[in-house]
């Protein structure tokens, strides 16, 4: 057998010319034309001569006759219903190895070129050489390429599951969502409405990142924003193949792109460290009118001894994210609990409120550094909560005092373990805080069935180390993200007013000396001396009038709920307990918010609160309004007092009615006592006024006027 090898280059016009006149491809088309059967001059004939003219040239000269005819043959059943086609050839030496590929027009781009020949280089484990692309007027593309193999190529391969895998890697995106839909999707008109408003809303980039079976659990999330009332939704997990210290977070946002430096203090305050971050607009709707932005945020845990639980974290954190971005909950860095306890957002403003309180009675530390030390010990903190959950958890019942021995004996355990000195101490401050507390409204819901947005601690003041006196008989400390407050009672019948605070650092100081004020003032009646204050933790900087009266009435009504919630009813004579609050103290039903300083007019606002409540006192719970009566201007307060003035001068057989005296004045003239009961007599004579600003002193007072007269 001899064995002709012609060695070199053919000329350009080998590739220009029609095959007709190159004798040898000539014969080879005359025979592949012949064996097919067609008619001369016919459709099919015409088309058969067309697609061997445009073979690959250098092909056409090396492939053998049986194998032209079937590759030729199957592009022209390709015209009639275009899809990817591959087509394979070895040559006679084994080291080269052709692939002829046919792909639809309409999809064909330089990125999938590059795709397909990456998939053929890995399933046939070979290099490429060479390619050639070719798109002209037909409807199919042609990319022929030209591999170096290692090995020798066995026809035998399944060459049909390679081209499979070419056709579901290079089908369009759209194509295969719309299959992954029909899959998931029972009801067609549900599916086809998902459908036509994503099948083009994911721009190019999430369409190369994101595979369509993917993009059906975003469909859900975006869904999710859209029906939201802040239109927005988390979803944190973990990528195949990303390592325990590594998470992903997607936010979906309806309308506006979130600006990075507002959710970035955020994510850091929950212990994760953002390592990039790639957005995607998505067009929703045929019309593509509603616009959903995809925050994608790669990240890893910082400072974590032991591997996330993600299953359990993951509700804990999209639930905080949610609660913090509305605001329901304090972006700082105790959030960093979430993680590492595995706690929720509320059992995480147990601890806040705790140390918000401890703030607020002067304690050394500072609130940073309480917050230092819960974060940095995270085994104690969970036992810190277990113990308040022992005492006030109201399906605990009698097991509460049996849960509480032993959530204290574990935390007993726990604090030999805390390294810093400063940090046992806050830890151990904050555990007698619970066992000071009697009641509390942490397991309240609203009428909606959800955990209150504020928490209301009333605790018993005379089990708390180091308090400043005078030390008050009970307190109730309400704490929410937008409003604090707190109102302290002399005695269990007591009364006073609560005022609108400015004193943000320092408020129950503050309401302590007006406390200690009206206990002096009411010492001559029944009720003894009570206060509350609240303070407005929004930024009230920009408001107008109106805004900050608004704001002052929704954080007062916050206050006064709190307040309420943990307080006894009186119905029908009997004592009713608060819903779903355990009581650890007595029977206690008497309280009094009457109007103090920036809440002279709240009084109908508090009585409407306690018809809400259907609370007992009514009208007197706000010492009057407008279905009431006016205790400033019938002077109410100052009458009693003026008691106390009566007696007293009687004593020294003085009649006030008829005869002159003089008197100091402490206080704001437009107060309850001074002002209103300067007014009940004529022969009233102030020489001195002291107020917290100014000292008044009039040293020769005329006996024929009074110094209000004059000034």
């Amino acid at each position: 057998k001899k064995e002709i090898i012609i060695v070199g280059l053919f000329t350009s016009v080998t590739y220009s010319r029609s095959i007709q006149d190159v004798p040898y491809l000539r014969h080879k088309a005359d025979m592949i034309v012949q064996q097919s059967g067609f008619s001369p001059g016919g459709h099919d004939y015409k088309a058969l001569r067309h697609i061997l003219e445009r073979f690959p040239r250098d092909e056409l000269f090396q492939i053998q006759m049986d194998q032209l005819a079937h590759i030729s043959t199957s592009i022209m059943r390709l015209q009639q219903r275009p899809r990817i086609a591959l087509f394979t050839r070895n040559n006679t030496y084994n080291n080269l190895f052709s692939c002829l590929v046919y792909i639809p027009r309409d999809q064909f781009d330089t990125k999938l070129r590059i795709k397909v020949g990456d998939i053929l280089a890995d399933e046939l484990d070979a290099k490429l050489q060479n390619f050639y692309a070719n798109v002209d007027d037909s409807q199919l593309a042609r990319v022929l390429y030209i591999f170096s193999t290692k090995t020798q190529i066995d026809e035998k391969w399944n060459f049909n599951k390679i081209e499979r895998k070419i056709q579901e890697s290079c089908r369009a995106w759209s194509s295969r969502f719309a299959d992954i839909c029909d899959e998931i999707y029972d009801d067609q008109v549900q599916c086809n409405k998902i459908v036509q408003s994503y099948k083009h809303a994911f721009p190019e980039e999430y369409k190369a990142r994101v595979q369509a079976k993917h993009a059906i659990y975003d469909v859900t999330k975006i869904e999710e924003a859209l029906a939201s009332k802040g239109g927005l939704s988390f979803d944190i997990y973990r990528a195949s193949g990303q390592s325990s210290k590594q998470v992903q977070l997607k936010i979906y946002k309806s309308k506006q792109l979130i600006p990075l430096s507002d959710i970035l203090p955020i994510l850091e305050n929950l212990g994760l460290r953002v390592m990039g971050e790639r957005p995607y607009k998505v067009d929703v709707g045929e019309d593509k009118k509603q616009t959903v932005w995809i925050h994608d945020f790669l990240m890893e845990f910082k400072r974590l001894d032991q591997p996330v639980d993600l299953k359990k974290a993951k509700p804990l954190i999209e639930q905080a994210l949610d609660k913090i971005w509305f605001g329901d909950m304090e972006n700082d860095g105790l959030n960093k609990l979430i993680l590492t306890s595995l706690l929720s957002w509320r059992e995480v403003s147990i601890l806040r409120t705790y140390i918000r309180y401890l703030h607020q009675i002067r304690y050394v530390y500072s609130v940073r550094y309480m917050e230092q030390a819960v974060t940095e010990n995270p085994k104690i903190s969970r036992h810190i909560i277990d113990f308040f959950k022992a005492w006030h958890d109201p399906s605990n019942g009698d097991e509460a005092r049996v849960k509480a021995a032993g959530a204290l004996v574990a935390l007993d355990h726990g604090f030999d373990d805390v390294e810093s000195l400063d940090f046992e101490k806050i830890l151990r401050r904050i555990a007698s805080l619970i066992d000071a507390t009697l009641r509390t409204n942490f397991f309240q819901t609203d009428k909606d069935g959800q955990s209150k947005s504020y928490i209301s601690l009333k605790l018993k003041s005379k089990k708390i180390k180091d308090l400043p006196s005078p030390v008050p008989y009970r307190e109730i400390f309400v704490y929410s993200p937008r409003v604090e407050g707190i109102h302290l009672r002399g005695d269990k019948i007591a009364r006073g007013g609560i005022r609108w605070s400015d004193r943000h650092e320092d408020f129950r100081t503050e309401v302590l000396g007006l406390m200690k004020a009206q206990l002096v003032k009411n010492a001559i009646i029944v009720p003894m001396g009570a206060k509350g204050g609240f303070v407005i933790k929004k930024s009230l900087k920009g408001l107008s009038r109106e805004q900050i009266q608004k704001e002052g009435i929704a954080c007062y009504k916050l206050f006064v709920s709190g307040l309420l919630d943990v307080t006894d009813n009186i119905v029908n004579g009997k004592v009713v307990p608060p819903k779903d609050v355990v009581r650890r103290d007595k029977d206690d039903t008497y309280l009094v918010v009457a109007a103090d300083k920036g809440t002279a007019t709240f009084s109908d606002i508090a009585n409407q609160i306690s018809k809400q409540y259907n609370f007992w006192l009514k009208d007197a719970f706000a010492s009057g309004g407008a279905d009431g009566y006016d205790h400033k201007k019938m002077g109410i307060t100052a009458r009693g007092a003026w008691e106390s003035v009566k007696r007293h001068f009687q004593e020294i057989n003085h009649d006030i009615q008829t005869q002159d005296f003089r008197v100091i004045g402490i206080g704001d003239m437009s107060g309850d006592v001074f002002g209103n009961g300067m007014l009940l007599s004529q022969h009233i004579k102030l020489i001195a006024a002291f107020n917290h600003r100014h000292i008044f002193i009039d040293p020769d007072p005329d006996p024929k006027s009074s110094w209000i007269e004059r000034n």
